[in-house]
């Protein structure tokens, strides 16, 4: 299987583009949003030496040795993150069985596909946060890495740790038993399972863990509001995962679930579709983040009614998608700490900051939007190397000619994209 993989990914490499690079590069900005605070500066220029940021300051002569990149025309941010993505998998489609009938190779050359057009989009960085065929994830970070295919930098999770038929499952297509090998990494029925199945991901490459704390909105026969992983068995995921220095994330809508999980003392929720004033004031309290796909649920409603999406599917949809906005602007007010995530993967790979729209409509200025999805995910995922245009960091960039703190749309066409000093659009 992983010869197979390799071969894949060296396949769609072969057909991608080389970024041109240079050794030491100027980058004059016209307006720069480091990231972090919330000032805007102009005249600024950027010095990228060896991949990363050496210095910010006021533009002067090009320093000796360097290549001088004019990009005084366009408001200069840090690379974008996604912190929920789905890139090593097929897609959400009308097809339940689609997962199935994918092999391991064509699951791969479909995430390499998924990478490119996701870095073109200006994500540079994302957590991939969980696949059907498990340890793919992985296989595809390691590509990139390599520099086999290119694509984001991904942080991932392996698989999912969940319960036996619950929301990590490829329900509905054959007897869960009947599924490959690798598609149940990480069923758990007791604590015990639940700690074998984390030490295992971790063991084989994942770079944090990914819990289902509740039932799924796009799984047959569960219900988002729903517990499913119990208390106990979110303790003992995170007992492993920390142990090692590594974060636990949980999947959940329901806010029975979302509870279970803080308690728990997971890093981060994923969904919060349902959560309550109890849970958010949990978050708040145990410094939880909160990661809400809150453009999804629109994709779902309009294109999975056109492409005949299960029933089930749709009607779940509906009964979380305006709760879980009005649990978002509930959040930004209580000052609830949020990351950016869009559960790219259920709607196309490269559309991943339609959301940012939907987060201003719900709460947030542009400027605490844009932070969400750089130093605030940086923070969120315990990086010091993404997420800001400051000296020591990876010189992942991009460029607009439009002002985004005016029109947070503009972030939807991204006219340049640099990543590790190397220009990629």
């Amino acid at each position: 299987m992983r010869y197979l993989q390799r071969v894949a990914l060296i396949a769609a490499a072969a057909l991608a583009a080389t970024p041109a690079s240079a050794a030491t590069l100027y980058v004059e900005t016209g307006r720069l949003i480091d990231g972090v605070t919330d000032a805007v500066r102009t005249g600024q220029c950027v010095t990228v030496e060896d991949e990363r940021v050496k210095a910010v300051g006021p533009c002067g002569a090009t320093p000796a040795g360097a290549t001088r990149l004019d990009w005084s025309g366009y408001t200069v941010l840090p690379g974008l993150i996604d912190l929920h993505t789905h890139l090593a998998d097929l897609g959400q489609s009308a097809d339940l069985a689609a997962p199935i009938k994918a092999g391991p190779a064509e699951t791969a050359l479909v995430g390499a596909r998924n990478a490119r057009v996701t870095l073109d989009a200006g994500f540079t960085s994302v957590r991939d946060v969980g696949c059907y065929r498990g340890l793919t994830d992985v296989a595809l970070r390691n590509a990139i890495e390599r520099g086999d295919v290119p694509g984001p930098r991904m942080w991932v999770a392996g698989a999912y740790i969940t319960v036996p038929g619950g929301g990590g499952e490829l329900n509905g297509v054959v007897p869960n038993d009947q599924l490959p090998p690798d598609m149940r990494l990480g069923v758990a029925a007791t604590p015990e399972e639940a700690a074998e199945k984390t030490a295992f991901l971790l063991d084989h490459g994942a770079d944090f863990i990914k819990t289902i704390a509740t039932g799924a909105v796009l799984a047959i026969g569960t219900e988002p509001g729903a517990p499913e992983l119990t208390e106990a068995q979110l303790r003992a995921v995170v007992k492993v995962a920390h142990a090692r220095g590594k974060r636990v994330t949980a999947h959940a809508h329901g806010a029975e679930g979302i509870k279970n999980a803080i308690r728990a003392g997971v890093d981060s929720i994923e969904h919060a579709s349902l959560a309550d004033e109890e849970a958010l004031q949990m978050a708040k309290t145990h410094g939880t983040w909160l990661v809400m796909d809150i453009y999804n649920g629109t994709y779902i409603d309009e294109e999975g009614t056109k492409e005949g999406w299960p029933a089930e599917y749709l009607r779940k949809n509906r009964e979380t998608t305006d709760t879980q906005r009005a649990a978002f602007h509930r959040a930004v007010e209580l000052g609830v700490k949020l990351g950016y995530g869009t559960d790219a993967g259920v709607y196309p790979h490269g559309l991943n900051a339609r959301q940012f729209r939907n987060m201003v409509k719900y709460g947030m200025t542009p400027m605490q939007a844009i932070q969400t999805a750089t130093g605030r995910a940086a923070e969120e995922m315990g990086r010091d190397d993404v997420g800001a245009i400051v000296p020591g960091r990876y010189a992942d960039m991009v460029a607009v000619k439009a002002d985004p703190l005016a029109d947070i749309t503009v972030l939807e066409k991204i006219d340049h994209v640099m990543k590790g000093g190397a220009i990629v659009r």
